[in-house]
């Protein structure tokens, strides 16, 4: 297979224009019967189709065919993009770095959020190869960038090494010291693309605990055993708790008029490990379409989120609206803000060290869910 440019094979297709004048490239992986897009804006997954348990294709993913509505930044909920240079919350935009101290934007209330005002999702990604079942994608971010130290340079693989299988690896170097914590904020909907709810979706995370936060949402420090509806260490479904459980108002959110209610929560993987280097991270069943979805990954934790402050946003081809828990995001990384607490794993990245973060979603059809160990 060729890289990039080299054969009209894998040749990607243009979707529009960044307001500079940048072509938004739009690439196509497929293995078998699992077809997967991805953007070189925000190295973004725009569309992940599988068979249902008819064998028939469908979307299992949120996003857009035009580029458009990816690149109105103000009102696009970071659909299926690689978030950083850190992702989730930094409280109060400040952190720390061998005594120096430093300020990020603070676009969420009076936190960071993302990477920023424009975070890696709002940037072009250069193409270093694409063939058909693999893309690898490459960033670099200068030293000050949305107030970071350090020239970063970061990439992201997304492979099908089988035809149910898609593989997101991530690397990250410095030549200065500076946190870094990346991961894919992919929407899922194994029902419909994102057409309805995903309420009747069961899951099962394979954690004990989780970090519980304050009224901005950031971590208090605690780190909770599980309980009540939090509890999801056996299949659930997503419907079953979600009315009580309460997450703090989410500025940006407010904007939108939408208010918040659901999960949006980091929860503590186990760490059992397997001799891949990957632990479960969590197993996802729709009953109507028969579709599964596990997740194994090399990382601490997993935001659970449930699209709590999805308002009305167009789908695909005019296929209703993406609206309130149409779709959940399993962003698999560090914990948030944990540049700020020693106790938790640390995120910071010096010369000589290099990030790596592998993260794998397996997909399959069946009459039941899928069987443990996942």
């Amino acid at each position: 297979m060729g890289l990039s440019g080299s054969s009209e094979l894998f040749e990607p297709a243009q979707i529009g224009s960044t307001a500079k004048g940048e072509q938004v490239l739009q690439y196509t992986l497929t293995n078998g019967s699992l077809t997967v897009k991805v953007l070189n804006w925000g190295a973004t997954l725009s569309s992940v189709k599988t068979p249902d348990n008819k064998g028939e294709l469908g979307e299992v993913m949120l996003g857009y065919d035009e580029a458009a509505p990816y690149l109105h930044w103000e009102t696009n909920p970071y659909f299926g993009c690689v978030a950083g240079r850190v992702a989730n919350r930094i409280c109060k935009g400040k952190f720390a770095v061998d005594g120096k101290e430093y300020t990020v934007a603070t676009n969420n209330g009076p936190n960071h959020l993302h990477g920023g005002v424009v975070g890696f999702d709002k940037c072009i990604w250069k193409c270093e190869e694409h063939t058909e079942t693999s893309l690898t994608l490459q960033l670099h971010s200068p030293d000050g960038d949305e107030g970071y130290p350090g020239n970063v340079i970061a990439k992201v693989t997304y492979s099908l090494p089988t035809s149910s299988t898609l593989r997101m690896e991530y690397a990250a170097t410095t030549d200065a010291p500076t946190p870094v914590n990346l991961t894919n904020h992919g929407y899922w909907n194994l029902a419909n693309g994102g057409e309805g709810p995903v309420l009747e979706h069961e899951i099962e995370i394979a954690a004990d605990f989780y970090t519980p936060v304050d009224n901005t949402s950031i971590p208090t420090g605690e780190i909770r055993a599980l309980s009540g509806p939090m509890d999801l260490r056996q299949l659930t479904k997503i419907g079953k708790g979600i009315k009580s459980i309460h997450v703090p108002s989410d500025p940006w959110a407010e904007t939108l008029n939408n208010a918040g209610g659901g999960y949006d929560h980091n929860y503590v993987l186990r760490g059992s490990f397997g001799p891949d280097g990957l632990q479960p991270v969590a197993r996802v069943y729709e009953p109507t379409s028969g579709r599964w979805m596990t997740v194994r990954s090399d990382q601490p934790g997993v935001q659970f989120y449930t699209g709590n402050y999805l308002t009305g946003h167009a789908g695909r081809q005019g296929k209703g609206t993406y609206s309130k828990h149409h779709g959940f995001c399993l962003e698999t990384q560090l914990p948030p803000d944990a540049i700020n607490r020693a106790h938790f794993p640390s995120a910071m990245l010096r010369p000589g060290q290099t990030y790596k973060h592998v993260t794998v979603h397996e997909f399959g059809s069946s009459s039941s869910p899928p069987k443990e160990p996942f």
